[in-house]
């Protein structure tokens, strides 16, 4: 008979999976607004040429920019919930346990949880 081991999916992957989880941060913090300011400076060079084609574009261009710095913020939250929704199917608390290091890590790379899974890896 085969003795089945606890699940250590996540716990033996904590490290990668708080390096993507920091990489989400990074995204949701950096990118919208390096969008957002480079739409900036593309309104304000077609403010000062004055042409009124130019600024039409390029305020649409800004509008465009503003929603997708707005949607790439809001994918750690989409991911977020995805895990959550994932997370309430399992009753066993073995798998629980594991999803919880995943979810934690992902979510939120910084708290007790993942870094307590990552120092116990180490």
């Amino acid at each position: 008979m085969l003795i089945m081991e606890a699940p250590s999916f996540c716990s033996t992957l904590a490290p990668v999976w708080q390096i993507i989880g920091w990489v989400l941060w990074v995204f949701k913090i950096v990118i919208p607004i390096v969008i957002i300011v480079f739409g900036m400076i593309d309104l304000g060079k077609a403010v000062v040429a004055s042409k009124d084609d130019e600024i039409k574009k390029s305020v649409k261009s800004l509008v465009m920019r503003a929603i997708a710095g707005i949607i790439i913020f809001f994918i750690p939250t989409i991911v977020g919930a995805i895990f959550s929704l994932v997370g309430e199917f399992r009753d066993d608390e073995e798998y629980k346990a594991e999803y919880d290091i995943c979810s934690e890590c992902i979510t939120h790379p910084g708290d007790e949880v993942c870094e307590n899974a990552v120092s116990d890896v180490s």
